[in-house]
């Protein structure tokens, strides 16, 4: 169902929430958090809107959906839409579309449509704050998500994150890495357990999650970690050199398989696409406390990479 409410206020929204609720009974129940998603443009929210809906069988949440402020001819005003039931996956749906000025203070939208008692996660779907924990709506948030991949210049943004990080602070690029990192780990869990001498982590050179993957490697093998930039559109692989052999995970372009390497084993196949969007998103919705290895990471692991 999508409800639609022009020339009206963030109240007259939260009013007609209720009311929904009442005629649908649990249709509007058993939300978990408030999910603010922040958009440049129509298209964007949408997208991300879908990716939300997708998510919300593993997190159901209020998700708001905060456009731009328009030009209002004069006038300062709210459109809004309501959207539940098949139109909202497990959530209920409210986009928000303020004009004429209304839309200057994004925090003041919202504040009557946030859950009681509920963690709010903000979500920067296109180019981030340069201080996301200072954003008004950020302040108010427990969690804060960015999304370098989608910006225009992802290590110039990322580089902006790391001077401004604050606790509760991630970005998608690195929920994109889990299977890395977990593939990785394991390969080192194994016979010889040889210390790694050095790193090398290769794939596109604007990919942000190429960087953090390097970043997490130095700083948690206190190597020397080199970048290099083969034309790949992702991560294309990663060797560990060790005293017995290289350990080595590489994946070719458009591959969903990399192909693990160790001395004295014979190669094995692994399941590494590149990974959704929707599945980032659930990760990271999955824990609202800080994520301490990725502070860790971004603060001081990017620092410690080299580049080729």
């Amino acid at each position: 169902m999508i409800v639609t409410l022009n020339d009206t206020t963030s109240a007259a929204v939260g009013s007609r929430l209720v009311s929904l609720r009442e005629e649908g009974g649990a249709v509007a129940l058993g939300r978990v958090l408030t999910l603010v998603i922040l958009a440049d443009d129509e298209r964007s929210a949408e997208q991300a809107i879908r990716v939300s809906n997708v998510a919300s069988h593993e997190h159901p949440a209020r998700v708001l959906a905060v456009l731009p402020d328009a030009d209002g001819g004069g006038r300062a005003g709210l459109n809004a839409q309501i959207r539940v039931g098949a139109h909202a996956g497990a959530s209920e749906v409210v986009v928000l579309r303020p004009y004429g000025g209304a839309g200057s203070r994004p925090d003041t939208l919202i504040m009557p449509l946030l859950l009681p008692d509920a963690p709010i996660v903000t979500w920067w779907v296109n180019t981030p704050p340069e201080a996301p924990s200072k954003d008004p709506i950020g302040q108010m948030a427990h969690r804060r998500i960015t999304n370098s991949i989608h910006c225009a210049d992802p290590g110039a943004v990322l580089a902006t994150l790391r001077e401004n990080y604050s606790p509760g602070d991630t970005d998608l690029a690195w929920a994109g890495l889990t299977m890395w990192r977990t593939v990785l780990a394991a390969s080192l869990d194994e016979p010889p357990y040889e210390p790694v001498t050095a790193v090398t982590v290769s794939g596109s050179s604007s990919h942000p999650s190429i960087a953090l993957l390097a970043g997490w490697l130095a700083l948690r093998l206190q190597v020397p970690v080199t970048m290099v930039a083969d034309g790949h559109d992702a991560i294309s692989g990663v060797i560990l050199e060790r005293e017995s052999g290289a350990i080595s995970l590489t994946r070719a372009q458009g591959s969903t398989v990399a192909l693990l390497s160790r001395p004295g084993r014979p190669d094995q196949p692994v399941n590494l696409p590149q990974r959704e969007l929707e599945n980032s998103l659930m990760e990271e919705l999955r824990r609202l406390d800080p994520d301490i290895t990725y502070g860790e990471v971004l603060t001081e692991g990017l620092r410690l990479v080299e580049m080729d």
